[in-house]
């Protein structure tokens, strides 16, 4: 097993009705490299997934409220899709901050389906290439990015996919924007 995130701590940013298998899958693939999560959202307690949108999963524990967090702690940041998270999500003052911070430092930030309407909130996409789930592709234009059609991109510190049949190459591919030395950071 390979240790190339050892001593990567990455934030998870999530709220009720994440999809489950991008927000498990994304975490296990940071942790198999040998680094460590951290399940932020927008209230204490524990974060409930769904499949599909509709097929009630697990419960997640939160480990901090994003409006405590601080983008120095953090080396990167997951945003895991499904319709109902995200959406809520963009309407908290405190997630769009963290967010857009994340994004105007430079650090690695990897979105899945429906995890760049953040960044569309945050206005963090002006001249960007990404892809998102379908329906977020006027979004997106709307805010200035440019949205393609293809399993995983990246577009300087961000990587996008589609949604949960991208996952083992938008797996692949944060682990290895992860793993990017942080004196490297300002370079993308």
């Amino acid at each position: 097993m390979s240790r190339q995130l050892e001593g990567h701590r990455v934030a998870v940013l999530a709220a009720d009705g994440v999809e489950q298998d991008e927000l498990v899958e994304s975490r296990r693939a940071v942790e198999a490299a040998g680094g460590t999560t951290e399940l932020l959202s927008i209230a204490l307690g524990e974060v409930q997934a769904y499949r599909a949108d509709i097929v009630v999963g697990d419960r997640f524990p939160v480990d901090l409220l994003v409006g405590r967090a601080d983008v120095d702690d953090y080396d990167a940041l997951i945003l895991p899709g499904g319709t109902l998270g995200p959406d809520r999500l963009r309407t908290d003052d405190h997630a769009v901050a963290f967010v857009r911070h994340f994004m105007h430092v430079g650090k690695p930030v990897a979105a899945i389906g429906h995890g760049p309407w953040i960044l569309v909130e945050a206005a963090s996409l002006v001249g960007r290439t990404l892809t998102s789930w379908p329906s977020l592709r006027t979004d997106i234009i709307n805010a200035g990015g440019i949205h393609v059609n293809e399993k995983v991109v990246v577009d300087r510190n961000l990587v996008t996919s589609r949604g949960p049949l991208d996952l083992p190459a938008f797996c692949n591919a944060l682990v290895g924007k992860f793993t990017q030395h942080p004196e490297a950071i300002g370079q993308f």
